[in-house]
């Protein structure tokens, strides 16, 4: 009897001191990154990798790995080789697509002049002449179709200046075999230079490997046309946005059936992620954002019959669903996070309604830490909506204690802000060391409705900047905020919204920190490489005096101008590969601080694009954070 109860004593206190434990970065970056392959033919086993960061290396490795549907019986694999269908190989198995470089245009200096072989110029006659974080050489990503038997390649793209997967994030989805085999579909923006750097009018194009023709299939739409899919009855599918230079504009999905475009969403308030179609080719599942949360929807395929189109949510709860892997009998595999948890896939039972977790790759590194508490607010703007705003609260949180509190500012602008899980913005490491974040889900985002969602564009610093107020003026109600220990982060438009804050706040922050933010919108639009974004969102360009969008954003919206009323300590991080907010406003906003004799310090990341891959610059990047905010919060 007295040995039972010391066991039990002794298993109390064990999770007790597991509930005393809390995130931390060097564990953040010890945890799996699950990446889901596909499902075999059968239906019975999910092939999925790991990827694990390798710290010493500085880099992530991976290894491959087996899981029954149901989640019990795990096997690592030396090879997936065979295990899953070959989805570039065509119906009849004599043809094999795939994508390569080709150099197309004379960019290098001693590609003009062979005889200057050393030398290190780049000439170029349009601004496409970087993207994301590579200067263009003048190759294009074209799709290969490979006959088997003679192995003889052809370019479907015939040499032409486009990219076909499309740059910089393009992949294996951007093209398709037609399933009669004798045709492939593929995505493309046929327009190149200037042209290419100030549209979004990318198209779906069919290449008939007899006739050896292309025909634009989508050339009435000018905005957007991506991830082509056949239905199980022979229909192709896409995403589409309607407006040419508008990257957030409102995603649907269209069936083309008997010659007839239909759009299964055009009725719906939302904007769809991805999509899968049911294995009787009845339905369409997507996943969307909805009120802070990303769910699976249902829509029913009608035809050309007059039976009407709905859309129906069909699961709910605190979690994002972040994609779609595929099916197995009823049920469908997705893939799942939350604030407190990182991917792992998931399958949903379509008859039952029910979930099951599939992998379990983390389970044991979260099961000895507490978790933070997630509160979810709706509170009223100053121009009388409702908007919903997340409070992370930390782990083993005292009601009765008062906590440092940050306000979070969401990038995209017009970013979904759900149950992500970031291995850079992660809550959960940021309420693990004590601080209450407030995340509000302000104008701009996807999830409460299209006219929320475009509300920001053209408005970036007008009532978005009255929400993120509100959001921080709200909650500093609470009893347990620290009134006079307030912070504001964020990256992208999030940077853009702490230089933004850093002149109006009013002394409500007394840290600031900003990662590849927007400083000064007019050398932002001579050096971003999308122009079309800042066309849109800023309404055009700063020396068009007869557009008077263009002239409020450059004149009311631009932190630059309110620089002589900062006053607030200034954390910035900036990637010298970043194409999309080039250094240079970093670098800005760093002068105007320091030489205003502001306490500041800029992190300068040289090999880093928009993000951070990189592990040990990862880890260097949380330390600095972290340190920051003990210094001057």
């Amino acid at each position: 009897m007295k040995r039972i109860l010391l066991a039990t004593l002794s298993v109390v206190a064990l999770n007790a001191t597991a509930q005393d434990k809390v995130m931390t970065k060097e564990l953040l970056w010890q945890l799996g990154r699950v990446n889901p392959v596909g499902i075999t033919e059968k239906g019975d086993y999910l092939i999925y990798k790991v990827g694990t960061p390798n710290m010493e290396k500085n880099k992530i490795e991976y290894k491959s790995y087996q899981v029954s549907i149901d989640g019990k019986r795990v096997k690592e694999l030396e090879s997936t080789d065979g295990l899953l269908k070959d989805r570039n190989l065509s119906p009849d198995g004599k043809f094999s697509l795939s994508s390569e470089d080709v150099k197309v245009n004379k960019v290098l200096g001693k590609d003009r002049y062979p005889e200057l072989k050393d030398a290190t110029v780049y000439v170029y006659d349009g601004l496409d002449y970087r993207h994301w974080d590579k200067d263009s050489d003048g190759s294009f990503s074209h799709v290969f179709v490979t006959n088997l038997e003679t192995k003889e390649k052809t370019d479907l793209l015939k040499d032409e200046p486009y990219y076909s997967p499309q740059a910089p994030f393009g992949g294996e989805e951007d093209y398709i075999w037609h399933p009669s085999g004798k045709s492939v579909i593929y995505v493309s923006k046929k327009k190149s230079g200037t042209a290419y750097a100030t549209s979004t009018n990318t198209d779906l194009y069919e290449y008939n490997l007899d006739t050896k023709q292309t025909v634009n299939l989508t050339e009435k739409n000018v905005g957007y046309d991506t991830h082509p899919t056949f239905s199980p009855n022979g229909d192709l599918s896409w995403l589409q946005m309607k407006n040419d230079g508008y990257e957030a504009d409102k995603n649907d999905i269209i069936v083309r059936h008997k010659g007839v475009d239909i759009n299964l969403t055009a009725g719906w308030d939302g904007t769809v992620n991805s999509f899968v179609w049911s294995k009787d080719g009845k339905k369409v599942y997507f996943n969307a954002a909805v009120d802070g949360t990303q769910q699976i929807f249902e829509v029913n395929f009608p035809g050309v019959s007059r039976i009407a189109v709905t859309v129906k949510q069909i699961t709910k709860g605190e979690f994002d669903v972040t994609g779609f892997v595929g099916f197995s009998g009823n049920k469908l595999l997705v893939t799942r996070t939350d604030f407190n948890t990182a991917s792992e896939v998931y399958s949903y039972d379509l008859k039952a309604k029910s979930w099951n977790k599939v992998t379990h790759v983390n389970d044991v590194a979260y099961s000895k830490i507490a978790k933070s508490k997630i509160e979810k607010k709706w509170i009223t703007t100053t121009d009388g909506k409702k908007m919903l705003v997340y409070v992370i609260l930390p782990p083993n949180f005292d009601p009765n204690k008062k906590y440092p509190t940050i306000l979070y500012c969401e990038g995209g602008p017009q970013s979904a802000l759900t149950q992500f899980y970031s291995f850079r913005w992660n809550f959960q490491l940021m309420a693990a060391n004590g601080y209450v974040i407030v995340a509000p889900n302000r104008r701009g985002m996807p999830g409460h409705g299209v006219e929320w969602n475009e509300a920001i564009s053209k408005d970036w610093g007008g009532q978005v900047m009255n929400d993120y107020l509100t959001a921080i003026d709200e909650v500093s109600k609470e009893k347990y905020v620290d009134t006079a220990r307030r912070g504001a982060i964020g990256a992208s438009y999030g940077g853009y919204s702490v230089y933004f804050l850093a002149g109006i706040h009013e002394n409500r922050f007394k840290s600031l920190i900003a990662h590849c933010g927007v400083f000064n919108l007019e050398s932002m639009y001579g050096t971003t490489e999308e122009v079309f974004f800042t066309n849109w969102d800023a309404g055009g360009p700063y020396w068009d005096k007869n557009n008077a969008a263009a002239q409020k954003t450059f004149a009311q919206f631009n932190p630059k101008n309110n620089v002589a009323k900062w006053n607030t300590p200034i954390l910035i991080f900036h990637g010298g590969k970043d194409y999309r907010v080039p250094i240079g406003q970093g670098q800005e906003a760093f002068a105007a601080a320091q030489l205003q004799g502001i306490k500041s310090r800029f992190v300068f990341l040289p090999d880093e694009n928009h993000w951070v891959l990189k592990p040990q610059n990862a880890m260097v990047w949380q330390t600095e954070f972290f340190n920051w905010l003990k210094e001057t919060l």
